[in-house]
């Protein structure tokens, strides 16, 4: 079975907010999050996947999630180039 790290992506005011999580269906998972069924720390927001990675198995898949929870410079990069791309092409 597949796992997946990501990074999620929300507007809120002016400030850009992130969550990071895993999963072994990226599609439902958002959808989760979006209906307020995810985290609680994601409820009554619409959230972007704007990163993700597969991993082989669960264990990896964990660590590389608490490694990206905790890198608050590798998740900023992430953000900020998701960011640029998203401003060029609005």
């Amino acid at each position: 079975m597949n796992y997946y790290v990501y990074l999620l992506l929300t507007k809120s005011g002016k400030n850009h907010i992130s969550y990071v999580g895993y999963t072994s269906n990226l599609i439902n998972r958002l959808k989760k999050h979006n209906s307020s069924n995810g985290a609680k720390f994601t409820k009554g927001r619409k959230w972007k996947v704007i990163y993700s990675k597969k991993y082989d198995s669960k264990s990896k898949a964990l660590k590389e999630e608490y490694k990206l929870k905790k890198d608050y410079k590798k998740r900023k990069k992430i953000k900020n180039n998701y960011l640029l791309k998203y401003e060029k092409t609005t």
